[in-house]
């Protein structure tokens, strides 16, 4: 930390929180918000969720006796506050950094991060675990959840929901609404009434109120109880939330400090069992005019200027893989009206906000929910029409049943768009998209492609136009393309087709994906050392180009696979196919480069590959390796 600061200074962790006086807590979100701007513009990262929650942050710390009490951030976007009031404010300019601290909350980081989150909507069920485990346990420590307006969109909130109000599990969930009109603006009387309505007076005496109703008759006890449940619901507009079981407080101004403390203080001495939900209004990017001013609010922002707000550019003006899909395709829908572009929550990231600007009526953004965009598009496909789900490989993990059985059972047509294929850098292991191979290639009928540069991307995607017998899905790298020329729209490849890119004797490398760069300068280093490889791009994982597999494997004496993916995936198919066609059995050495049996922290792409043993030195030593290999393996006796 490089500035002087009155409070912030003397706050390691929460426990110094409650050692400041609740009328200078105002002037310690200050200081929190203003030392989270400088890291952050020095750091990159998600500033807006966080700038939001200072004061929730805060107030919660002030309240509960963390880490006893179990704090869960739904996420972890919003979660830097919290990083830098528990025990990690000196690290805080290492956020997203190689061996600094995560984006996100962590439980091998900190006691403070009792689950770790990275993907939305997590945040009500392990906080609903913990509460039943708790309770099992015979221990009374607070659980809290802090979950986002849209988060609460996707359905597992609501599972949890649903479940928490049936349990009668003693557990708070406080909602952040800083988007959706879920309530009227919030003003003082509604302040007022959110703390009375949590306090100790007012739930005694509805708690006596049922006591003496329930002595009367039956009839006059229910419309009693509806009378009540009626009033409490018009002046908070709980009705979904109540009807769920939870006991709903709110909305309050989640930037009012004092009105916070109370209302906090409030649901966690209730004698109440069952869930409570605390509805509180914030402003995302609050107390930053250039995030406040943002479309985005800054959600997600590069290394920035303070004072003037401007981030730092791209030093490419290579077009990024993301601007080269949305291009392709708005170009394809000028000329094919059934063309539809659909995405979770994340238009911007996929591009589909470029799409949407040229055909609004074509672009379906369904908010985080995408087990429902895979069905969607699956039933788009049913009626002729060619669906474009464009969703980042981790995210599509969370649709795997719908992609089983909705699209590839019945062989619809829908075509997936997968962005951040591979190791994505500093969002780390939560947003890799190193899955989507092995989850993708092992359904039947199903057409896996992988672009190797930008102009390869085009021409799959120009494929996929014409694929309307079968779901298809094409994958793709975060970040800028390499500088290749680009094709036109007209330009399509065979499917089940691989290219070879140089010819050579002994050695085959055939890679699947985006490595073909690292490929390259591995051959020309070996080309130095007097060793011609054979370098092929498979492009395809499924239907696997088997006639070109089988002759590489006849004309040399040993075959490499290079993929960025997990085990199970190109790989595996290719060493199934050498299996089942006795292509082993004539001392073909075959060997598969994938990612490690293990989750990379996040680093520098470039670091992170090298970790992952996929870089251009890393391939070079397997060949050699493969060449120096006279191993024999005997049977021991």
């Amino acid at each position: 930390m490089s500035k002087e600061y009155k409070y912030l200074n003397h706050v390691n962790f929460p426990s110094d929180i409650k050692k400041i006086s609740q009328s200078n807590l105002k002037l310690l979100a200050e200081e929190v918000r203003k030392e989270m701007i400088e890291a952050v513009s020095e750091t990159g990262g998600h500033l807006g969720a966080g700038l939001g929650v200072v004061e929730l942050t805060i107030a919660l710390h002030y309240i509960f006796d963390t880490p006893s009490d179990k704090l869960i951030w739904d996420v972890g976007h919003q979660s830097y506050p919290h990083k830098i009031l528990t025990g990690r404010k000196d690290r805080i300019r290492t956020l997203r950094k190689g061996q600094g601290l995560s984006g996100f909350t962590k439980r091998s980081e900190s006691e403070y991060d009792p689950f770790g989150a990275a993907h939305s909507s997590t945040s009500i069920s392990s906080a609903l675990g913990i509460a039943v485990a708790n309770k099992l346990s015979n221990k009374s420590n607070n659980v809290i959840a802090v979950i986002g307006d849209g988060a609460m969109s996707a359905g597992m909130a609501y599972e949890a929901m649903n479940n928490a109000g049936e349990s009668k599990t003693k557990m708070i969930v406080v909602l952040n609404d800083n988007d959706m009109s879920i309530a009227k603006p919030v003003g003082a009387m509604r302040s007022y009434l959110a703390k009375i309505l949590s306090g100790k007076i007012y739930f005694g005496l509805r708690e006596t109120a049922k006591l003496i109703i329930s002595a009367f008759s039956k009839r006059f006890s229910k419309r009693a109880g509806l009378a009540e449940d009626f009033l409490r619901t018009a002046v908070t507009g709980g009705t979904l939330f109540s009807s769920l079981g939870f006991y709903y407080i709110g909305p309050i101004d989640g930037h009012n400090i004092d009105s916070l403390v109370s209302v906090l203080k409030n649901a966690k001495e209730i004698n109440y069992e069952g869930p409570i939900l605390i509805h509180i209004k914030t402003e995302k990017g609050k107390g930053y005019e250039f995030a406040e001013k943002s479309v985005d609010k800054f959600h997600g922002v590069t290394k920035f200027n303070v004072n003037t707000g401007v981030q730092e550019k791209s030093k490419s003006n290579i077009p990024s893989y993301t601007k080269i899909f949305a291009n392709t395709l708005i170009k394809h829908a000028e000329k094919d009206s059934k063309i539809i572009g659909i995405t979770a929550a994340m238009p911007s990231g996929t591009g589909m906000n470029l799409f949407g600007k040229k055909f609004p009526s074509r672009m379906f953004d369904v908010g985080i929910a995408e087990q429902h965009a895979v069905t969607f598009a699956a039933g788009l496909a049913t009626e002729g029409f060619k669906p474009y789900a464009a969703i980042y490989s981790t995210f599509l993990q969370r649709a795997y049943d719908q992609v089983v059985h909705d699209v590839a059972i019945q062989s619809l047509p829908v075509r997936f768009a997968i962005d951040r294929a591979g190791l994505v850098g500093a969002d780390g292991p939560t947003h890799a998209g190193s899955f989507d191979i092995t989850y993708l290639a092992t359904l039947p009928n199903f057409v896996v492609m992988a672009a190797s540069d930008e102009a390869d991307l085009i021409r799959m995607i120009n494929t996929s136009v014409n694929i309307n017998d079968k779901p298809s899905a094409f994958r793709y790298p975060r970040g800028n393309g390499i500088g290749v020329n680009l094709p036109s729209i007209d330009e399509t490849i065979e499917i089940g087709k691989g290219r070879i890119i140089k010819e050579g004797n002994k050695i085959a490398i055939v890679n699947f994906g985006a490595r073909l760069s690292e490929c390259l300068i591995a051959e020309e280093n070996l080309k130095k050392k007097g060793i011609n490889i054979t370098l092929v791009d498979a492009r395809f994982a499924k239907p696997l180009d088997e006639n070109l597999i089988w002759q590489l494997a006849i004309d040399h004496e040993a075959l490499i696979t290079i993929e960025e993916g997990s085990i199970g995936g190109f790989g595996s198919h290719v060493s199934q196919f050498l299996s089942d066609k006795n292509l082993l059995d004539n001392n073909l050495k075959y060997r598969s480069m994938i990612l490690p049996d293990r989750f990379i922290d996040h680093d520098k792409p470039n670091l992170m590959y090298k970790q992952a043993g996929l870089d251009a030195n890393s391939i070079e030593s397997k060949v050699m390796d493969i060449l120096n290999s006279k191993v024999i393996i005997k049977k021991s006796n």
